[in-house]
């Protein structure tokens, strides 16, 4: 009894000694890693109200817009002007398209109703495009009184190209724009994008900091910006093929009044030609 107390007594001293000397070796090595955190957790608690306070409150669009540079705002101005401009441009060249292939519609039938040019000019009267390309045909009917008739088909014809192509011109005015802004918006965008990260590492080097407070302003900045370059070229793009499509079979419709405009210069150069010869020989009945 008496030995198996003092083995169990000096079981626990050696246990004793053991516990104490895990507690000294542990102390020295608590310590070290204590001194090599807390210069970090010291400069995460001294980034902390630094990033509160550089961090945005608002970072919608709209507040994106008015932290953003001076030059970033002008960028970003420039793209939602040249998106509205697109727009415009697309609705009124549609309701000019669609008015426009209505009357030439109509004026087409009156060309072909008529049976000399002077009764299309004057059912044209007021009827835009298509009547100057009438007039165009009579005049250099009118010109040509008196000389050889075997070139008039090729002038008069002449004339209707020429009043084709000015009125597939005025069709096509404004157009240029979209094709300027689909070509180009992008690349404003995307210097609007490099300014705003040039924006981010100006902040970066000033704060001495790379918390995502000084990061986050320039880079929303840039994506913003890249934003808004996609959406006025996209739809410029979409838009510019659709209405170039448009004035091409307008353009085609065009040419079908001018080729209608031609016959009837035929018809009235046949006319005049056999109109001696039905002369002729009514007189030579009458004798």
């Amino acid at each position: 009894m008496t030995h198996s107390i003092e083995r169990a007594r000096t079981a626990m001293m050696r246990r004793t000694r053991r516990s104490r000397n895990a507690a000294a070796l542990a102390a020295p090595i608590a310590l070290a890693t204590l001194a090599f955190f807390a210069p970090a957790a010291a400069q995460s608690a001294s980034d902390a109200p630094v990033a509160a306070a550089l961090l945005p409150k608002d970072l919608s669009p709209w507040g994106m817009f008015l932290s953003a540079d001076i030059f970033v705002k002008a960028v970003m101005i420039i793209l939602v002007s040249a998106s509205l401009i697109t727009w415009t441009v697309a609705l009124a060249k549609a309701i000019e398209l669609v008015a426009g292939s209505r009357k030439l519609r109509g004026q087409i039938g009156v060309v072909e109703r008529s049976t000399t040019i002077a009764e299309a000019v004057a059912g044209l009267a007021g009827g835009g495009a298509l009547e100057a390309a009438a007039r165009e045909a009579q005049a250099e009917m009118r010109l040509s009184a008196g000389l050889d008739a075997s070139g008039l088909k090729e002038r008069v014809a002449s004339r209707l190209e020429r009043a084709e192509a000015h009125a597939g011109r005025c069709m096509a005015r404004a157009t240029g724009l979209l094709a300027t802004i689909g070509a180009t918006a992008p690349f404003v965008g995307l210097f609007g994008t490099v300014w705003g990260v040039m924006n981010s590492f100006i902040g970066i080097s000033k704060q001495h900091a790379t918390n995502l407070a000084v990061v986050a302003p320039g880079i929303a900045e840039a994506l913003l910006a890249t934003a808004l370059g996609l959406f006025a070229a996209i739809p410029a793009v979409v838009i510019y093929n659709l209405l170039a499509r448009a004035i091409a079979a307008h353009r085609a419709q065009y040419a079908d009044g001018a080729a209608a405009i031609l016959r009837l210069a035929s018809r009235d150069l046949d006319r005049a030609r056999s109109a001696p010869a039905t002369l002729v020989r009514a007189r030579s009945a009458a004798e």
